[in-house]
């Protein structure tokens, strides 16, 4: 019994102090911005956001990332998997649908974007495709009385492409975007 107990001690003070020190240490070393969560500052210099985490944006001289059915919230990861048949997606979708063409009157209900209407897996995807950036250029460059070869430019600066050139799909991050679109004057 009391070499059960002494193993247990041992064992968690490795694999529940030790461990994760050492690896704490090494990250914060070996990557420290990454380790502390990606954090994005204002010119204030406080935090904004994570650059890994999407974020809601409300107001309309802003660029709209994804929808979240979890309100972006990171300790509660997941979007609620509903089948296109489902009648609560299929009236949260109608909605998003009517509320964007609202906000967006020159765009076609056809060519919005499928990542405008959706939930990523994780409910937490900060990226948009750029098709789905591009879309909203008019409607801010109206508001914020823009050009909109500027706000194009923006986009393709924030425009990453598929990592190692060959997954995933070239992606827009929302948050950086509409901080760099902040700098603009």
């Amino acid at each position: 019994m009391l070499k059960n107990l002494r193993i247990t001690i041992v064992l968690l003070l490795i694999c529940g102090v030790a461990y994760p020190l050492l690896m704490t240490g090494l990250a914060q070393v070996i990557m420290p911005a990454k380790a502390d969560g990606s954090i994005l500052y204002g010119k204030d210099g406080r935090p904004v956001g994570s650059r890994l985490i999407g974020q809601t944006f409300t107001k309309p001289e802003y660029f709209s990332g994804r929808i979240s059915s979890i309100g972006n919230d990171a300790a509660s990861s997941g979007s609620k998997n509903y089948a296109p048949s489902n009648k609560e997606m299929i009236d949260r979708t109608k909605k998003d649908i009517a509320a964007f063409l609202k906000a967006n009157p020159e765009v076609k209900k056809e060519d919005i974007p499928a990542d405008l209407l959706t939930n990523s897996g994780s409910g937490l995807d900060p990226h948009i495709s750029p098709l789905a950036a591009e879309i909203q250029v008019p409607r801010i460059a109206k508001l914020r009385h823009l050009d909109e070869n500027t706000l194009n430019k923006l986009i393709n600066k924030h425009t990453a492409g598929r990592q190692l050139g060959l997954f995933g799909d070239p992606r827009v991050n929302v948050l950086e975007l509409n901080m760099d679109l902040d700098s603009l004057k």
